[in-house]
């Protein structure tokens, strides 16, 4: 439940930017807000479009092949939740300015108010279609009822509205890059939590070895159905009983996005010292 408001509020807050951005700078364009508006109802009318197609891919999927199709939506969730981490790490300054590029273009006549429809358009459809496959991939095997997941979808949806509002309004002088610090760490964490998910579903299609199950018991310290041990799941992806193989997915995500992450991070350094 808390890792789809966190994704939820993440991906909401990334899309804010950049319609609080082009709508900053195309102050006083006649029909600027009906193009921000109509772009904004493309793009979600286009993640709607691919939560329908999501969901019938998973119902054609049930029965023996439940456990390969969760696990294989949960490796895609793992490929994207990393591409995105990495990606930011070195990008969103660029996303932000490019961003205002395209508003004062618009706004000097260089760019039509066609422009502005279409950029609002896709970043709705690219955020709102992640967050799709992104609480498809939390959601697969887990307990969570779709009113959990509603319910934390629209506490993320309403807090990622308000922070890129009330950012962009001037109210907020938080540096934004503290927020995508802080969200960057957890969803790094529900990235490595979904992969050793995915192990679990590889072991139990006998696919994979389990290299030990379990490989140990924190039952008795904080069981997964304690509130903690709840909130800990959500978060972080606890497992009081976890396999060999799990352990080894979780700790190879975490060291392969964190060493990605760097290697962009340093490289990026590198080349602005010449």
């Amino acid at each position: 439940m808390f890792g789809t408001g966190i994704i939820v509020f993440r991906e909401t807050l990334e899309a804010a930017m950049i319609i609080g951005i082009l709508a900053a700078a195309t102050v006083g364009i006649a029909g600027r807000s009906r193009m921000l508006l109509g772009g904004i109802a493309a793009g979600v009318a286009g993640a709607i479009v691919v939560a329908l197609l999501t969901g019938r891919i998973a119902e054609m999927a049930g029965g023996t092949g439940q456990d390969l199709m969760n696990a294989s939506i949960l490796g895609f969730a793992v490929l994207m939740l990393a591409w995105h981490n990495i990606w930011m790490s070195r990008h969103g300054a660029a996303l932000a300015q490019e961003a205002r590029r395209v508003g004062h273009a618009v706004r000097g006549g260089e760019k039509t108010l066609l422009t502005l429809f279409v950029v609002i358009a896709l970043a709705v459809l690219r955020e709102g279609s992640e967050t799709v496959l992104f609480v498809y991939g939390s959601m697969a095997g887990s307990e969570t009822s779709a009113l959990q997941v509603l319910t934390s979808g629209s506490l993320g949806l309403g807090a990622g509205a308000l922070a890129g509002f009330l950012l962009y309004a001037g109210f907020l002088r938080i540096p934004l890059r503290w927020f995508f610090a802080a969200t960057s760490g957890l969803i790094l964490l529900l990235a490595a939590a979904m992969a050793s998910q995915m192990a679990r579903f590889l072991v139990q299609s006998d696919v994979l070895p389990d290299f030990g199950n379990p490989l140990w018991d924190t039952t008795g310290l904080l069981s997964n159905t304690s509130p903690a041990g709840v909130l800990l799941h959500a978060l972080m992806g606890y497992d009081a009983t976890p396999s060999g193989l799990q352990v080894v997915f979780y700790v190879t995500t975490l060291i392969v996005i964190l060493f990605a992450m760097w290697m962009l991070r340093y490289r990026k350094d590198t080349i602005s010292r010449f």
